[in-house]
């Protein structure tokens, strides 16, 4: 009943009364600063106002400018929090600025510590959402956090950052089997790499065009499109040029550009890779993906299902029902809503069990 709760709440749906009247109960929030060893992060915790000491769960934002604001997310920790949990929300500053690097796993790690310190001493669970999944993994795969995380929770998340990013230029994502998993890429990922890099975009002899391209991308990302057009409309005929090719992310000397980028950040990319540390990890881990997925193909998933210890993997689960981190994919069945009821069935029941 709390997992059916959640995911209507979720998707806006209407709520039954009867679980309305016996599954929910009024939530307060607080907003305060939380200290990590990457200094001071805005932080924001929802409390079920009749168990103040609840079972306490972290939920990660993903890459989105809004951070702990994004609508979405308040919608899912409001949610949570008033079937019994307390929720803390810690916003990622590099994630939010579009920059998925190794710092935000230690602002992780620091964010469940200090949860964790406020929770009798117990670990909690870490719930990360697209990008933030994939670096909760190995902030509960790093010694100096494991013993603070209860469990984690990768739902849209990636396995290895080399894999999305080549799979940005060519559509194809391939499956531990060997075959391809093939979708026409969205943009926004491209875009999102495009952002982080920019100096491997914009010509080395013209570094006056790296902030007013910066501003484009930035509102594109953002779906400002009045700022965007104010932005391109500040630019020189060749800087305009050139942020219409970064646009269009389909181009062949974009993808060329891309391409190149990834090159020079092997190492970058790794660091932000959960593959590769997942063999020997003990933290139980809970794993979920959109079928259709063209941001972080489900190709991911699996595999980082195929790494995980099988006493690790609590559970996996594709989803015709999510795209990427939304509840609206296509044509899903009643057993694939059933399923996915099961899955977060499964991770409030973790959630609780200390």
């Amino acid at each position: 009943m709390q997992s059916i709760t959640v995911l209507d709440l979720v998707a806006n749906k209407p709520l039954p009364w009867l679980l309305h009247s016996t599954v929910t109960e009024p939530i307060t929030t607080q907003d305060f600063t939380l200290p990590t060893s990457n200094g001071p992060i805005r932080a924001r915790l929802y409390i079920p106002q009749s168990h103040p000491n609840a079972p306490a769960i972290i939920v990660l934002h993903g890459v989105h400018h809004l951070g702990i604001d994004e609508p979405r997310l308040i919608a899912f920790a409001s949610a949570m929090s008033s079937c019994g949990l307390r929720v803390l929300t810690p916003e990622l500053p590099d994630i939010k600025d579009y920059h998925v690097g190794a710092n935000s796993i230690a602002t992780i790690g620091d964010s469940a510590k200090w949860m964790a310190l406020r929770n009798n001493d117990k670990p909690v669970g870490v719930m990360g959402l697209s990008f933030s999944g994939g670096l909760a993994l190995l902030a509960a795969a790093d010694p100096q956090w494991h013993n603070a995380i209860q469990f984690v929770v990768a739902i849209g998340s990636q396995d290895e950052m080399a894999r999305v990013a080549t799979f940005y230029r060519t559509g194809e994502d391939p499956l531990p089997t060997g075959d391809p998993e093939r979708l026409i890429p969205h943009e926004y990922g491209a875009l999102v790499l495009e952002y982080e890099h920019l100096e491997d975009f914009v010509p080395v002899d013209h570094p006056e065009a790296l902030a007013p391209i910066r501003a484009v991308l930035r509102a594109h990302l953002y779906e400002d499109w009045p700022g965007e057009k104010a932005a391109l409309a500040a630019l020189t005929p060749d800087q305009l040029a050139l942020a219409h090719q970064l646009i269009d992310t389909t181009s062949p000397i974009t993808r060329a550009q891309l391409a190149h980028a990834e090159t020079l950040h092997i190492e970058d990319m790794a660091g932000v890779s959960p593959h590769g540390h997942l063999k020997q990890l003990t933290t139980p881990v809970y794993l979920l993906h959109g079928a259709g997925d063209n941001i972080i193909p489900s190709a991911e998933t699996e595999w980082m299902a195929s790494e995980l210890p099988a006493a690790s993997l609590q559970a996996e689960l594709i989803s015709p029902v999510l795209s990427h981190i939304n509840l609206d994919g296509a044509n899903p069945t009643a057993m694939d809503q059933w399923r996915l009821v099961h899955f977060f069935a499964l991770i409030l029941h973790a959630a609780e069990a200390h």
